[in-house]
């Protein structure tokens, strides 16, 4: 009978009890506590979402050049390639006749090859005649050899080609990889600032997202109408105009890696400004400040490039009073703004 009893339970008790709610309790708490870090963010004052900010934008703006650059890159390759494919499908074309022509000459041969040139002479019936026949075939056997040499020539040539896009197709394939890692890059502190800004008020993210002087940018009605008090004339009027271009253009919108004509980043507002005065300059900040004649910053004249933070990662162009005109970054469109706002790098004179 005993064998059928069902087993006692043994209640919890004494240190047994006390040792599992210890551990329950413990267990608890640093459940909670893990909660709590995990999602307990400190409340950032306006000033330091700013900070933040700021520095997100720059570091966005770093990897918005190094996108261009790399664009620019793989826009070069990507015409490169097309380029060589382009001469290597003409080559084989000519090849190709080249390969016809000798087919038609051998079987020709191969039709009236079949008597000694010795025996011709000896049953020919002008004898003179066969000696001017035979001198011409010995110059078109030279022709044909020629020909032949020049079809070895074209074939060498079309493998040159070959290798030549194969390394370009790489070259290739490596610009867009890294695009890709920028644009990742980009993206990525784009919207870590976004949502910085998004914990703000509209009066707070106003005054964030002013310049450096605490005022917000200039409306699409004061951009209509330059700054005129005390201002300065380009001289050169390829300056003029780039400066005009760029007034136009007040109020668009920040897109990185644009170039206009509705949307622009730094380095491309300033490529399009000289673009429409008639003067090419590179795409990226890296190699526009090389563009042109290094000026000190006491030399400033309308329409000289001037070039933001220790890796001149952000330019504008100037305008004259310490002012310029740029494209900041995605949360202000291109608007006037003191150069004192940014570190100052350095200014390059294009014209």
């Amino acid at each position: 009978m005993a064998a059928h009893r069902k087993p006692r339970q043994r209640s919890l008790g004494g240190n047994t009890a006390r040792t599992a709610v210890t551990l329950a309790l413990a267990g608890a708490a640093t459940a909670t506590a893990f909660e709590g870090t995990g999602n307990a963010e400190p409340q950032l004052t306006p000033a330091q979402v700013k900070a933040k900010v700021d520095r997100l934008y720059q570091e966005a703006e770093e990897a918005t050049q190094k996108y261009d650059g790399a664009k620019d890159k793989a826009d070069t390759a990507q015409r490169r390639l097309r380029s060589l494919q382009d001469e290597t499908a003409r080559a084989q074309q000519k090849l190709n006749s080249a390969r016809d022509a000798l087919g038609l000459v051998a079987a020709a041969q191969y039709r009236d090859g079949g008597i000694d040139p010795t025996w011709q002479l000896a049953l020919s019936s002008d004898p003179d005649q066969y000696l001017d026949d035979a001198a011409i075939a010995e110059r078109a056997g030279d022709r044909q050899a020629g020909a032949v040499t020049r079809v070895r020539q074209q074939l060498r040539g079309i493998e040159q080609l070959r290798g030549a896009a194969h390394v370009e197709l790489a070259a290739l394939r490596s610009r867009l990889a890294e695009l890709k890692r920028e644009k990742t890059a980009v993206n990525g502190k784009l919207d870590e600032a976004r949502q910085l800004l998004d914990r703000l008020s509209p009066q707070q993210r106003s005054a964030v997202t002013a310049d450096g002087t605490g005022r917000a940018s200039r409306s699409a009605a004061d951009a209509r109408t330059p700054l005129t008090a005390g201002s300065v004339a380009a001289t050169d009027s390829r300056a003029a105009a780039a400066v005009a271009y760029a007034y136009s253009k007040l109020g668009s919108p920040y897109v990185w890696g644009a170039t206009g004509p509705d949307a622009f980043d730094c380095s491309g507002l300033a490529q399009a400004a000289y673009r429409s005065a008639g003067v090419s300059i590179p795409r990226t900040t890296y190699a526009q400040i090389d563009a042109g004649r290094r000026v000190a910053r006491s030399e400033l004249q309308p329409g000289d490039l001037v070039f933001f933070y220790s890796g001149i990662s952000h330019v504008g162009i100037y305008i004259g009073n310490g002012q310029m005109i740029h494209a900041p970054n995605p949360s202000a469109p291109v608007r006037i703004a003191p150069i004192d706002e940014m570190p100052f790098a350095g200014a390059t004179r294009v014209v």
